[in-house]
């Protein structure tokens, strides 16, 4: 037995626990969408396609309530035409705000990609909200908090929306589980009852026993390539919330006084309805491969976060690898192991929507699909990478090996 397999074994022995917690959230999770499922009658009529304008789409209406089911919202939109979970947020933003209006961000800066939807990017933003004329102001965590004083002090006359991101981003502190919501959004309507509470929770879903809307969030916004599309949905992106919330930003999608009405799609929903089954599992297996990972770098020394005894609000594994060299040979290793494009050999590279050059691992099935196993991270110090996904739990075990393996050959680490 070679030594990165010793390490692997003595790691799966020290988290049977936590594993266990894995499963029995996956089974609550599952029967939840199941008995969503069994309420609405899913029958193979909802995988139709449609063309035209959709109107009594049945497949999209139907899964659609069965989101707002998941959330225990009032309402939801769940599109294919929303292109990302950026594009997703973006419609959110623009939605729910108008000229003259401010944002004010609890969790810092945004991720990387929003900046330029705000219009706080490098270079000119055409189309940002800034160029419309909506403010921004962000409040910074507190001891990996959100800091609800701060964010009242910056809430002025003119606010119209507050945004919170669950997930970390590329950003060095924790992930805020659902509950965390729950002073602010009572702050924010006993005191701001026309402020809107919009929390960005990509890489969350599924990962709890339930959501930010469970604790007063006015809209959750995500991806259908991250958790809730199971791995099987090919694009899309959802939105769930206040029935007038959801109505403003349909309005933006397709137009005003159409909504939700509006939208057909020719290929099958199927891969939608199978995905958002398959979630639960799929984000369980995409724990287990994260807390792998952080249990064996945390065993040879590296800080990681969440640690491998923390509890796990979103499936983003970050790990800080002090050296460039470490990072892109962490980030080859699990290309090396995917099933798509192992061949390729990823190189930091300026991609669009960042300030630093990034080097990312994506060998998908759906292109840039986040629930799959992926590894990414920018060219800045301290150089940290952020794993995330996974279909199999088997599979995330073979690519850390073939990571660490990877860091071992180009001199980027030396066993102990």
């Amino acid at each position: 037995m070679n030594r990165i397999e010793e390490m692997i074994l003595k790691a799966e022995e020290e988290l049977k626990e936590s594993f266990a917690r894995i499963d029995e959230n996956e089974m609550k999770r599952t029967k939840q969408v199941l008995d969503l499922f069994r309420q609405e009658g899913v029958s193979y009529r909802h995988f139709a396609p449609s063309t035209g304008y959709g109107y009594d789409d049945i497949g999209r209406d139907t899964l659609e309530r069965i989101y707002a089911g998941i959330f225990h919202t009032e309402a939801a939109l769940m599109r294919p035409h929303v292109a990302s979970g950026t594009a997703a947020l973006s419609l959110t933003l623009f939605g729910l705000t108008k000229p003259g209006e401010k944002i004010v961000s609890a969790t810092g800066m945004p991720y990387d990609t929003l900046l330029g939807v705000i219009g706080t990017g490098k270079g000119s933003q055409p189309g940002s909200l800034k160029e419309m004329g909506v403010s921004f102001e962000c409040v910074e965590l507190k001891d990996g908090k959100i800091n609800v004083p701060a964010v009242e002090k910056a809430i002025t006359k003119d606010t119209s929306l507050v945004i919170a991101q669950r997930s970390r981003g590329y950003a060095w502190r924790p992930s805020l589980f659902p509950e965390e919501f729950a002073e602010l959004a009572d702050m924010i309507h006993s005191r701001h009852p026309g402020v809107t509470l919009m929390v960005d929770n990509c890489y969350g879903e599924f990962v709890c026993k339930d959501e930010p809307t469970d604790y007063g969030a006015d809209i959750c916004v995500g991806s259908l390539i991250k958790n809730p599309g199971g791995g099987i949905a090919p694009t899309g992106g959802y939105v769930a919330g206040k029935y007038d919330k959801v109505e403003r930003i349909a309005g933006r999608l397709t137009a005003p006084g159409l909504g939700r009405e509006l939208g057909s799609y020719a290929a099958s929903y199927r891969p939608f309805y199978q995905g958002l089954f398959m979630a639960p599992h799929t984000v369980a297996q995409a724990l287990k491969t994260a807390l792998l990972a952080s249990r064996l770098f945390d065993n040879l020394g590296f800080e990681t976060s969440p640690s491998s005894k923390e509890q796990r609000a979103d499936i983003i594994q970050a790990i800080k690898m002090e050296t460039p060299e470490r990072l892109v040979a962490f980030c080859q290793g699990i290309q090396t192991a995917s099933p798509v494009d192992s061949m390729a050999m990823p190189e930091p590279w300026d991609m669009p929507g960042y300030d630093d050059q990034v080097v990312m691992a994506a060998g998908t099935f759906v292109a840039g699909a986040s629930i799959e196993l992926s590894a990414d991270g920018p060219i800045r110090a301290p150089y940290t990478a952020f794993m995330q996904g996974g279909l199999t739990y088997v599979h995330g075990r073979i690519a850390l090996s073939e990571a660490l393996r990877r860091m071992m050959e180009t001199g980027a680490l030396k066993m102990p």
